[in-house]
């Protein structure tokens, strides 16, 4: 870095040439988000995809086109996700990398507006108030006042004069000054902190694990049993190879529970839809089951439970002769100072001002710490810092200022004098005090009801700040958080150790550094909690990488977007509430279908394995198992996936869809059983079994749908007959389409097996609940013991 840079005229066009050739320029990393080639290719090449594609391009083979209406999941699955994921990447796209993407460089002495990413080293910047300091600098002339939260949580504006550092990311709240870059591209203090949380993190997803676990169950017992059945279907069965490839293709479509896959891909996509209703992002899909399991919260003070403005809490008057009321407008009115503490003061004392003439105005400074105007006859208005006012007399209102200050509130004193200023910026002579006004962060207005509402819904909150504990404290109470007295100040934490423990026993914590915001973060989850984080700085980064659902706020930094999973794109911190209603609505939904679809697979994998070893043809062709899986399982399970349902999301989701699956698959394995026995017995031929076996097995999933349907309402009868009418006009009229006989042509054998099995299909599947209930109870206490 060079030392002898002129603030007045910058570097020369060769000098920038220079430095960027030698690769000093002020570069950015990547967006994460993928390219739409790695999108299409990731949702097209799935394990999923690539089984259905090959028992597709087995029954082209045999040319039995009919039985090729199972791809049509694959392929409207595949959209879904392409569709959903591409959208996000635009969205996520046009978040542009800081808020301010252009600054003000002195380039041969001329002032020229230029792009962050073409900033150089040792450039020298203008900055002026509301700026954002887009590389790591050096102040060369001039003061000002930086507010640094998104990098540090620190709430309080900094005076930064001659020689100061400067953090890429902090904003000029006041003043304006020439300074020197110091840090380009990935040498920034935020870029590195933020380079930090670049990496692959797994969502914590039970849904997407027992998906994974069970196609990869079918993935690896289809090819065995495939080759074994396709064998005894050809040639022990003497089967042609049309009839042996669509029998074979038929139980392992059945295997593959696509529509399970499906209807999760689009209940999240519709999630995701409603959630863009309500201004928030969803940057990753799973994401959304992840909240529906939050049960502890994690939140940043500045910009998620305030607005990063600032408010006057309070006028307490100390002169009864003399009100502030109208001196106070009249400043507002004419003062022309532009940082947040004086917009609190305009938006408090808004107001028709005095008609006063104002004689002279002395403008804010953070060297005086005061500003104020002089009205003539109506005398001399000065506000600010108490002690720099009164400078010996302070002690007088000490104790009151510090009262406030122990609350973790700024006071601000105002002083009336008869007289004028003295000279130029000098106070006049004998200020009296007449008004304190204690200035806080402003909450944002829905935040109490917001934390009240997170509270009756059984998630813990914790307040994570780089601030002052005691400010924090105040702020979390004045939100409404009930134990906001229960801070620490985490500065004396030294070890990860103590930070582990701290995070257990307390609800508030203060100057919280970066890694220690994520050790609290781990300590959290290693006790078993699934933990939400909240954030919108660079200091938030690290903890929200690590969170098991990480939310930024789209006015934060880019830093804190990029790595967040959930972004609220207007900022408002009541939408977490529905975003958690949104996944407990999705994520129950599924749950309570899921085992529709998981019958059918459970059934067909258990059958295959018994028609392998009785040498039995298998009894459906894949037409007649999309009938049935449409019919009871698909159509009813999209309805029910999309109603309400704010219940609070707990347990394992294998365990839960196992145990509400096995015994309707059972029920179905044990009933075909009976068909294929009792069918030898009578002589049927293979096509009177499996008609046999589509109207039990339909029959069977009405029944079980029927089951899940409970509670009834009119809604609920209305898709159960619709879905069993359906059924019964495919079987009855369009019996020759499904490969199925007429009931007209039914024999007398047939009718007896129907009737039979169909009155033993309750009362069967009520002895297998039972039997799984007393499994799972045997299991639990087993589990116990073991523990």
């Amino acid at each position: 870095m060079e030392n002898n840079i002129n603030p007045e005229f910058g570097l020369t066009q060769t000098q920038v040439e220079e430095r960027v050739a030698e690769g000093n320029v002020n570069s950015q990393p990547q967006s994460k988000t993928k390219t739409i080639s790695a999108i299409v290719r990731d949702n097209t090449l799935t394990l999923f995809n690539i089984l259905n594609i090959v028992l597709a391009l087995m029954v082209i083979f045999v040319e039995s086109y009919r039985n090729l209406f199972f791809i049509n999941i694959v392929i409207i699955n595949t959209i879904i996700g392409i569709v959903q994921e591409i959208k996000a990447k635009k969205t996520v796209d046009r978040l542009s990398l800081i808020s301010q993407p252009h600054a003000i460089v002195l380039r041969d002495g001329n002032r020229q507006k230029i792009n962050f990413e073409e900033i150089v080293r040792d450039d020298v910047l203008v900055l002026t108030t509301g700026s954002q300091i887009p590389t790591d600098s050096k102040v060369l002339k001039g003061e000002m006042e930086v507010n640094e939260s998104l990098l540090t949580g620190e709430s309080e504006p900094l005076v930064k004069q001659e020689g100061a550092a400067l953090l890429s990311g902090s904003f000029v709240v006041s003043g304006e000054a020439f300074v020197q870059v110091t840090q380009v591209g990935m040498d920034n203090y935020a870029t590195k902190l933020a380079e930090e949380a670049r990496f692959i993190k797994k969502p914590n997803s039970e849904i997407m694990r027992a998906l994974n676990f069970i196609l990869k169950v079918v993935g690896i017992a289809i090819v065995p049993i495939g080759i074994l059945l396709l064998y005894r279907q050809i040639v022990v069965q003497g089967l042609t190879v049309e009839a042996g490839v669509v029998a074979t293709v038929g139980a392992l479509v059945g295997m593959i529970p696509e529509g399970l896959v499906l209807l999760t891909s689009v209940a999240l996509a519709a999630g995701v839809i409603r959630l863009g209703r309500h201004n928030t992002l969803v940057q990753e899909l799973y994401c959304i089951e992840t909240l529906a399991r939050v049960d502890m919260l994690c939140l940043d003070k500045t910009g998620t439970i305030t607005e990063g403005n600032m408010e006057v809490l309070s006028l307490e008057i100390l002169d009864n002769e003399k009100t502030p009321v109208p001196g106070l407008r009249a400043l507002v009115y004419n003062l022309k100072d532009d940082n947040a503490t004086f917009k609190a003061l305009i938006d408090y004392f808004k107001g028709e001002p005095p008609k006063w003439d104002c004689d002279k105005i002395v403008p804010f400074s953070s060297a005086r710490k005061w500003s104020g105007a002089n009205f003539g006859e109506h005398g001399t208005y000065v506000i600010g810092a108490p002690e720099n006012i009164l400078g010996s007399r302070y002690y007088s209102i000490r104790e009151k200022v510090e009262n406030y200050a122990s609350q973790g509130n700024r006071v601000l004193m105002v002083g009336y004098a008869d007289a004028p200023f003295r000279g130029d910026y000098e106070l006049p002579d004998n200020i009296q005090t007449i008004a304190l006004l204690p200035i806080g962060d402003k909450i944002r207005h829905e935040a109490k009801k917001t934390l009240e509402y997170f509270r009756n819904q059984g998630v813990d909150i914790k307040v994570v700040s780089g601030d002052n504990p005691v400010t924090v404290s105040q702020v979390a109470k004045r939100a409404g958080l009930w134990d906001s007295d229960n801070y620490i100040d985490a500065s004396i934490l030294t070890t990860d150790e103590e930070v582990a423990n701290a995070a257990l026993n307390y609800s508030v914590f203060g100057r919280v550094t970066p890694n220690q915001k994520k050790v609290l973060i781990k300590a959290l989850q290693a006790k078993g909690h699934t933990v939400a984080m909240t954030g919108d700085g660079v200091n938030d980064v690290l903890a929200l990488r690590e969170a098991d659902c990480s939310i930024a706020m789209a006015e934060g930094s880019d830093a804190a977007r990029q790595v967040s999973q959930l972004v609220l794109l207007d900022s408002d911190f009541a939408s977490l509430t529905q975003v958690l209603m949104e996944g407990r609505r999705v994520i129950n939904n599924i749950r309570r279908v899921a085992s529709l679809f998981l019958v059918k697979t459970i059934f067909s994998f258990i059958l295959a394995i018994i028609v392998i070893i009785a040498n039995e043809a298998y009894p459906f062709v894949p037409i007649q198992l999309t009938l049935i899986s449409v019919l009871t399982i698909g159509i009813p399970a999209f309805f029910l996936a999309l109603e309400p349902n704010k219940n609070r999301v707990s347990g394992d989701f294998l365990d839960y869809i196992l145990k509400k699956s096995v015994p309707g698959a059972l029920t179905i394995v044990v009933n075909i059983v009976l068909i294929l026995s009792l069918g030898n017995l009578g002589s049927l031929n293979s096509q009177e079994i499996s008609t046999l076996s589509v109207l039990i097995t339909g029959s069977t999933g009405l029944i079980i749908l029927f089951r899940v349907c409970q509670p009834m309402d009119s809604k609920r009868w209305g898709l159960f007959f619709a879905m069993t009418a359906g059924f019964l006009f495919s079987v009855l009229f369009l019996e020759s389409f499904f490969f199925l006989l007429p009931i007209s042509t039914f024999t007398g054998v047939m009718f007896a097996i129907l009737l039979v099995i169909l009155l033993d299909i309750y009362p069967l599947m009520k002895f297998f609940i039972w039997a799984v209930s007393k499994f799972e109870i045997r299991y639990l206490d087993w589990k116990k013991s073991k523990k």
